[in-house]
């Protein structure tokens, strides 16, 4: 089984994904339907119905702080979230799972989403996933380019990391502890 799923799902499972680990807050909706196991050759199928997103913005050499972050996201995400469901032409009763930013990211944003997350599952009695940040940016481009086993460079802000997937699960096989490439460039740009 995933986090508190079923371990045997039947049919499409439809998600409502709430990320909000930095300055954008976004609600998403996506329809799985798993390959058939009866032998044809239908293929797993990934469909996303809906992607609304917010983001907070700064002065101009400003960065974003957690606490004004974290009140954005609050402002905002009520709103997405019935957004989001909207666009996708569905209700709560459509939805398979709740999905959630569990880290890595600021702290103040990341609990706001989660609180919302755990209130949606509890509110509408679905199952809740918590998924690391980088593996779902990971898992968005095995997705696309269906790619089966890759191995990545990721980076981003916070973030450097070589990553494998391999005998079901994502290794770490390396990462930056003092300064993360995306940070660096960051920096970078704001000095120059």
């Amino acid at each position: 089984s995933i986090g508190n799923l079923p371990s045997i799902v039947e049919g499409a499972i439809v998600a409502l994904g709430i990320e909000g680990s930095a300055n954008k807050v976004g609600v998403g909706v996506i329809k799985y339907t798993p390959s058939n196991k009866n032998g044809d050759s239908t293929e797993e199928k990934y469909e996303i119905l809906a992607n609304p997103r917010k983001t907070y913005i700064t002065p101009p050499g400003v960065g974003f702080l957690p606490r004004e972050t974290s009140q954005h996201h609050q402002q905002n995400i009520v709103a997405l979230v019935r957004s989001a469901l909207n666009e996708a032409k569905m209700t709560e009763k459509d939805v398979s799972v709740i999905c959630y930013t569990k880290g890595p990211g600021m702290g103040g944003p990341l609990s706001t989403c989660a609180l919302c997350a755990r209130t949606l599952s509890l509110l509408w009695e679905k199952p809740l996933i918590g998924v690391n940040h980088c593996i779902g940016h990971i898992e968005m481009g095995r997705v696309a380019t269906k790619c089966k086993d890759p191995i990545v460079l990721y980076v981003s802000g916070g973030n450097t990391q070589v990553i494998s997937f391999a005998m079901g699960r994502y290794r770490i096989f390396g990462e930056t502890i003092d300064i993360a490439v995306g940070n660096c460039l960051d920096r970078f740009a704001r000095h120059f």
